[in-house]
């Protein structure tokens, strides 16, 4: 969600601010804005919409100085308005904010108790007013923005910027990521590593409750009781922050075209050349009587899909649970349970609440997380790192098949641990993933043809069984994210207890079959849809095509594939449906309307 940054530089800042924003866009965001202080002078420039409203509005009412602050703003309290827009001003003081002020409406009405008036919706400028009303009582700027910061709920990333005071920048962190940059004279704050690379590549992470005194100089921090703390300095690997798009027309495309490597790399990091599955010692599956998963959006799927091969490979009891409900829900936890938290950025505000909510529950803690130095990275027990590579595009492609190829390495090491067989060719079969994942990518022309169509219709249905239903849910909601149109995913066998009666001509039925053990029920689950007139798209393999292609609308060959790779194989042509869908509709790819890559709020 919300991005900021943060620069003490030698140069002039309102460029290299645009620029550091420039790398935050894959966050999601519907307004920007800058603030810098020169001469003393405080000033800012804000824009609706895209950073090149903001860059044209700088063209035309330039900003100097060499210390400033910015933002791009995904709307919670209040609509997209330039009014709205960070940083939020109150006097002397400049305010960037990620997160949610829970308590916000009694701090406004304290502060108008005393007469101090509101110009926004945003719980963010009552910051901005507190600590504008703490330093006119005579306290001085880092004793009025810490006063601030003790009175506030909720989740929040800040970085405060004071006019005269241009070798100061301040910042603290409860819920929300912040990093801060090291340069020669230079210093530097930002949402994540990925802005602050192309500047610097020794990062300090803050911690949960930190708060922070930035100059060209030097770097406090205070921990949330308030004593000093000395947090690590980090060199960041610069290639991992790369975010070009070598040559692909969008971050999308290239992400779905990096998944062979990707996987290939997660794949290595993971299971030797002979086969042999590799975890961390201190990850024992034969203490473990029970697996529970955790996660938001595509993750999710990633985690039914894991469900099965727990399930059917390791014969060990799985409970996957969505994240903004699993802790409200309050559930019991069982001796010798592991809880295994899945999140692309490792600062998913709703999977780190759960995470949190079972410290001292579950036996051991697993974070599966493509961000080594994330919060639910140093929260848990044991880390997996996905080794997907920096993600941009908000639809997750390559970190969703790395999520499930290191799950079910996991579910095969949990089965060689508790002695059970595994099934005929696995391990080895895995070596062959990233050569099949590379062969499903040829079909993206005929794919695009489909496109044309399906881009037409108000609603589509996803279809499949067993490993492939979750399938369905992530091709439904990719559609939905990328083009807006309704799409719905199901269980093939529950189509007759209810969502038959949307089967019309008009409605597309996208059915994921590979030729698995229940394929005959899956295609007589189609032939239903058929018979009702709808649209068949089917998506199998050769043999499948041969058995069950006759009077479908379409179908999409994919490579013949063991039954418990399917899952991964059949996760690219539905993303690619859902590009080149969006495609034909013209809709913004990357950058989907009312959606943040890193969902840091609940």
């Amino acid at each position: 969600m919300c991005g900021i940054v943060g620069v003490l530089g030698n140069h002039e800042v309102a460029p290299i601010l645009v620029e550091a924003l420039k790398r935050l866009e894959y966050r999601g965001y519907d307004s920007a804005g800058i603030a810098t202080v020169n001469k003393g002078t405080l000033s800012r420039r804000r824009a609706v919409g895209k950073l090149v409203n903001l860059s044209d509005l700088l063209v035309h009412e330039p900003l100097a100085g060499k210390s400033g602050i910015g933002h791009t703003r995904w709307a919670t309290h209040g609509a997209p308005t330039v009014g709205n827009a960070h940083p939020h001003r109150a006097g002397s003081v400049a305010v960037v904010h990620n997160g949610i002020i829970e308590n916000f409406k009694d701090l406004r009405a304290d502060l108008g108790k005393r007469g101090i008036s509101f110009e926004t919706d945003t719980d963010t400028e009552t910051v901005a007013l507190l600590c504008e009303s703490l330093i006119r009582d005579g306290h001085a700027p880092v004793d009025a923005a810490r006063a601030t910061v003790a009175q506030l709920d909720g989740a929040f990333a800040l970085a405060f910027l004071i006019e005269g005071e241009e070798d100061l920048i301040i910042a603290a962190r409860k819920g929300s990521p912040l990093a801060v940059g090291h340069g020669a004279g230079e210093m530097f704050v930002g949402s994540d590593a990925i802005a602050l690379a192309p500047f610097t590549d020794q990062i300090t992470y803050l911690e949960e409750g930190d708060f922070a005194v930035l100059t060209r100089t030097s770097l406090d921090v205070w921990d949330s009781r308030g004593d000093k703390a000395n947090r690590e300095k980090r060199q960041i690997q610069l290639d991992n922050a790369r975010v070009d798009k070598d040559g692909h027309k969008h971050f999308m495309a290239k992400e779905i075209a990096e998944q062979p490597v990707a996987i290939d790399r997660a794949l290595k990091a993971y299971c030797g050349a002979d086969g042999d599955i590799t975890l961390p010692d201190d990850l024992d599956f034969t203490k473990i009587d029970r697996l529970t998963m955790v996660a938001c959006g595509t993750a999710f799927y990633a985690c039914m899909v894991a469900k099965y091969w727990f399930e059917q490979i390791a014969r060990m009891p799985v409970e996957v649970d969505v994240a903004s409900e699993f802790r409200y829900r309050e559930p019991p936890v069982a001796d010798n349970t592991l809880a295994l938290f899945v999140s692309q950025s490792g600062e998913t505000a709703d999977t780190l609440a759960a995470l949190r909510y079972m410290e001292g529950k579950a036996k051991q803690i697993v974070g599966l997380v493509n961000v080594p130095e994330s919060s639910i990275a140093r929260e848990s027990n044991v880390v997996l790192p996905l080794h997907a590579g920096p993600e941009i595009s908000v639809a997750s492609t390559k970190a969703f098949t790395c999520q499930l190829s290191i799950l079910l390495m996991l579910a095969l090491k949990a089965a060689q641990q508790r002695g059970i067989a595994l099934p005929d060719g696995m391990p080895g079969d895995l070596r062959a993933l990233p050569g099949l994942v590379h062969q499903s990518l040829a079909g993206e022309k005929q794919i695009a043809s489909s496109a044309r169509s399906l881009a037409k219709a108000q609603d589509i249905i996803f279809l499949g069984r067993g490993q492939l239903y979750p399938l369905a849910l992530e091709g439904a909601l990719k559609l939905k994210e990328l083009s807006y149109i309704h799409a719905e995913g199901y269980a093939s066998g529950e189509l007759k207890h209810g969502p038959i009666a949307l089967i019309d001509e008009k409605v597309p039925v996208v059915v994921l079959a590979p030729r698995d053990a229940l394929f005959e029920k899956t295609v007589s689950n189609m032939q239903e849809v058929m018979a009702r007139g709808g649209k068949v798209i089917l998506v199998t393999d050769a043999e499948g095509a041969k058995l069950a292609g006759d009077g479908t609308h379409e179908v999409i060959i994919m490579p013949q594939v063991p039954d418990a790779l399917a899952p991964i194989l059949y996760a690219v042509p539905a993303q690619q449906i859902a590009y080149f869908t969006a495609i034909a509709k013209g809709t913004d790819v990357d950058q989907p309307r009312n959606l943040a890559k890193s969902v840091t709020v609940e």
